[in-house]
């Protein structure tokens, strides 16, 4: 069997049979709008973004290489800041956060969602103002949670009662009287990945409803006059296409809210929804409308608190992979073309799982092309694979590329925005990449690559 199209399947040496085939794009250099950065065209063949061409951000910088689009990121912080203007949104920087972004972040006058010492950290050292920030944590320690009170963090999410009882301790102490919300296992099965569902009662985050924890929790906090309770939070998973799950999780925080009301006389006056989002991996995935999902959380919201007879809290919502998952592409060198006759071809390439191993752990999907030129070829069914000494290390499972692919030609995987920097790490003791913002033509390094001098300090 040569490299033109053949099939491949879904387990590992297995062909898929022949009336499943995955299907060849109508076009192997075509962009879809949908799921590259808006900055993005082919100029002479060749990929660029934010006007600079790919060849020469690997020939500058390296590879690979995750470059990330300002403007695109920019232009959708402003998106959710015009779709919620009456409420507040906060960035949850676990997507990506580094200096610059926090940076960019602040600039547009968004918040800052941070979920340990170091995101915190990074937030201040570029002057975040820390009453846009919120902590949230399954298990913050007391030192994490006595550098949120000592410098004034906004909001402080509350995920269990030691945390309450902790926290209480720490604003006697301190003198300060921090904000707090109780996040709520709100008992909704979001139709998303086991690993990323959230608000079903058997996991580790949140307080339950159903169980009466959250009540409780509300509870403890009114009991200590040196915290604030200002609302609830909720958040139902990642990577959601629809209002469907929002809809029920608003309904029941508006019961709660009715609840406390009745037994406390307290109204509180914030309700955080969270975020979650979806975006576009590969062709034919749903692409969520950022003004109608303001306008049908604002109408859920709205409706079920006039049912309930409670005033409209303050909405807010935590985007992050919304924001800054379609600004970033990675690119990478091909080192190994390898058809293996009469199953597939492996094209490889010089990372993988250390810098995306988002497919490994969530079967994650992607769309790639030939960056650094373009082709006529016809198309080959491929597997892209990295370097590392793991079966399982692929960045896509199947795609089709063109069967002229030769090494040193540049592949751009779409979409990798969140969670890939965030998640990368250092198997097979390979740097973690660098990362370029790129916009008006212009390139500059945000996050260094490493070194092998990283790699090894601290070692003895």
């Amino acid at each position: 069997m040569s490299r033109f199209a053949h099939p491949a399947g879904d387990r590992h040496a297995e062909v898929l049979p022949e009336e499943r085939p995955p299907h060849a794009p109508a076009d192997l250099n075509a962009l879809n709008p949908a799921l590259w950065p808006r900055t993005s065209e082919r100029i002479d063949g060749t990929i660029s973004i934010g006007g600079v061409d790919v060849r020469d951000l690997v020939a500058e910088y390296g590879s690979p290489l995750l470059v990330m689009d300002e403007e695109d990121f920019r232009s959708r912080c402003r998106d959710y800041r015009a779709s919620f203007h009456d409420g507040d949104v906060h960035y949850a920087g676990k997507a990506f956060l580094c200096r610059e972004v926090a940076r960019w972040i602040m600039q547009e006058g968004l918040g800052l969602d941070v979920c340990s010492a170091g995101e915190l950290a990074v937030a201040l050292s570029v002057g975040f103002p820390p009453e846009r920030i919120t902590l949230h944590g399954n298990n913050k320690s007391v030192a994490e949670l006595e550098r949120a009170v000592v410098t004034g963090v906004g909001h402080i999410v509350a995920d269990s009662f030691e945390e309450i009882a902790r926290l209480g301790y720490l604003a006697d102490k301190h003198g300060v009287r921090p904000k707090v919300m109780i996040r709520v296992t709100v008992g909704v099965e979001a139709h998303t990945h086991e690993f990323i569902a959230t608000a079903h009662d058997d996991q580790k985050f949140g307080l339950s409803l159903n169980s009466g924890a959250a009540a409780e929790a509300v509870r403890r906090v009114l009991a200590l006059p040196s915290l604030e309770l200002v609302g609830l939070h909720s958040h139902i998973g990642s990577q959601i296409s629809d209002t469907a799950g929002f809809e029920v999780a608003a309904r029941r925080l508006a019961g709660l809210l009715a609840q406390i009301k009745h037994e406390h006389g307290v109204v509180l006056p914030e309700l955080d929804l969270g975020g979650g989002y979806g975006i576009p991996y590969v062709d034919g995935d749903d692409a969520p409308d950022i003004k109608l999902i303001a306008e049908s959380l604002r109408e859920i919201v709205a409706h079920v608190c006039a049912s309930a007879g409670l005033p409209l809290p303050r909405l807010t919502v935590e985007p992050g992979r919304s924001i800054t998952g379609l600004a970033g592409i990675t690119l990478y060198e091909v080192g190994t073309v390898k058809d293996v006759e009469g199953l597939r071809t492996y094209v490889s390439v010089d990372g993988g799982m250390s810098d995306n191993i988002r497919t490994a752990l969530y079967g994650a999907e992607y769309t790639a092309r030939l960056a650094s030129r373009s082709s006529e070829a016809a198309p080959m069914l491929s597997r892209l694979v990295g370097k590392h000494c793991e079966s399982g290390d692929m960045v896509i499972r199947d795609l089709y590329l063109p069967a002229d692919l030769a090494p040193g030609d540049l592949i751009a995987v779409a979409g990798t925005g969140a969670y890939c920097r965030s998640l990368a790490n250092n198997y097979n003791y390979l740097p973690k990449p660098a990362v370029v913002a790129v916009s008006g033509g212009q390139a500059r390094v945000i996050v260094q690559r490493e070194t092998e001098e990283d790699l090894l300090r601290g070692q003895l």
